[in-house]
């Protein structure tokens, strides 16, 4: 990069954030709009043929101005750090409680709320953001000779699992999901791979214990109904969802014969993705062309990366795949430039939400992982993840802001102003503090 234009760099980057993270942004809401309308021709009986286009722009819309305003707040914020944080983990917690027990039924399982006639909200996904607020306040503030406290770790592990419990029943992917998210925070965080090594033994222990006291609780049910002179089993509630997710599990690692099973109601998803994909060949067969987009259940929303692949090919695929991982990389890098460990983790903890998220969707479109219910980030359809997405995305510009304008000599804004406890150095810092590429 020559002098000119890392002088120009620089000087976007401290007024606005990174243009690359904002690059990326933008580019994702033109897929957004383009294949979200492309692959919503199964809504367009009941919301007309503009309806599903101008919900998602509302909602993109509403994302943007969250972004703009987010990537103006400095991180540090005190306000940010000690009301905003625990505020929203207490809400999350509530929300998801909530909704285990009352919530409205989304797609075979308790996934929503109602907040207003028409307008729900679905705490798995505010859950993962909320999460990486909460671990990196947590893993800031136990910081000790560049590495985690055990006390740090424990209360970051216990925090997960309360997360992953409530939404077990709503989706056994956010678990998994939340697990991978703290175990990438936990590393930037400056944790020993013994210590992470550890967590993740933990993680299983708690896994495994969960499953054996549901599978204990079933056996009550069965015991109590052969005592009760009945040979029928106690009905399970409808949030149950272990019988399917077996079925899934048996689907996936038995599918190299997919090809020749009947299409039925339990795998038309996969069926009609695979479809879709392989229609798509290596081109595909152009924007607003799909075929399958009529048929699969879901198009526009956990099986759009299917539509993307019909419509622009392995080439459109491997193109949305890299700018997720091009996200992550930008992240990294702005790591690397962060003196502070808090920003670090907030920076890379967003990135890594919505990477792994994206990666998710597309291994379960792909047939790498089971069938299961997740959005590709800002480009699947759905109000509650496209403005969590948006917030991530404003953290991120925030934190990329404020350490650009911390790495400029010749500003005078003081790089030691965190509260007492969250200043910690960043572990993993490699390039001098005076460096902005």
């Amino acid at each position: 990069m020559t002098q000119e234009k890392q002088t120009k760099y620089n000087e976007i980057a401290q007024k606005h954030g990174d243009p690359w993270i904002w690059g990326i942004y933008f580019t994702l809401i033109i897929i957004s709009i383009v294949e979200g309308y492309s692959a919503s021709s199964r809504v367009i009986a009941t919301q007309g043929v503009y309806g599903p286009i101008i919900n998602q722009c509302k909602f993109l819309g509403a994302g943007a101005l969250l972004v703009f305003f987010l990537h103006r707040i400095d991180y540090n914020s005190s306000k940010f750090l000690y009301v905003m944080i625990p505020g929203l983990a207490l809400f999350t917690v509530f929300t998801l409680i909530y909704v285990m027990a009352a919530g409205e039924i989304v797609n075979g399982a308790r996934r929503a709320m109602k907040i207003l006639p028409g307008v729900t909200l679905q705490p798995a996904e505010l859950a993962k953001f909320s999460i990486v607020t909460l671990l990196s306040y947590i893993l800031a503030k136990s910081q000790k000779n560049r590495d985690v406290s055990n006390f740090g770790l424990v209360a970051s592990a216990i925090a997960v699992a309360i997360y992953g419990g409530l939404m077990f029943k709503s989706g056994l992917t956010n678990t998994i999901l939340l697990m991978a998210i703290s175990m990438a925070m936990m590393l930037i965080g400056g944790a020993k791979f013994k210590k992470i090594a550890i967590v993740l033994l933990a993680y299983g222990i708690f896994a495994g214990g969960f499953m054996g006291i549901k599978k204990h609780n079933e056996k009550m049910d069965e015991v109590l109904a052969q005592e009760n002179g009945t040979t029928a089993v106690v009905e399970r509630d409808i949030e149950d969802r272990s019988d399917l997710r077996k079925g899934r599990i048996h689907d996936w690692w038995y599918n190299d014969s997919l090809r020749f099973r009947p299409i039925t109601n339990k795998n038309q998803q996969e069926m009609f993705a695979r479809m879709a994909q392989a229609h798509g060949g290596t081109t595909g067969v152009g924007i607003g062309s799909s075929r399958e987009c009529s048929r699969l259940p879901l198009a526009f929303s956990d099986y759009i990366y299917s539509i993307i692949i019909e419509e622009t090919g392995i080439i459109g695929g491997l193109f949305v795949l890299v700018l997720y991982l091009w996200l992550l990389a930008r992240a990294a890098m702005i790591v690397q430039r962060s003196t502070r460990v808090l920003p670090s983790l907030l920076i890379i903890g967003m990135a890594s939400f919505i990477t792994l998220q994206a990666l998710f969707h597309m291994a379960i479109n792909v047939g790498v992982f089971p069938v299961s219910g997740q959005p590709l980030p800002l480009i699947s359809a759905g109000g509650t993840s496209i403005l969590v997405i948006s917030a991530a995305f404003g953290v991120m510009l925030s934190v990329s802001r404020t350490i650009a304008n911390y790495n400029n000599k010749n500003n005078k804004v003081d790089d030691t102003i965190l509260p007492e406890g969250l200043d910690a150095v960043n572990p993993t810092q490699i390039v001098p503090k005076n460096v902005w590429k």
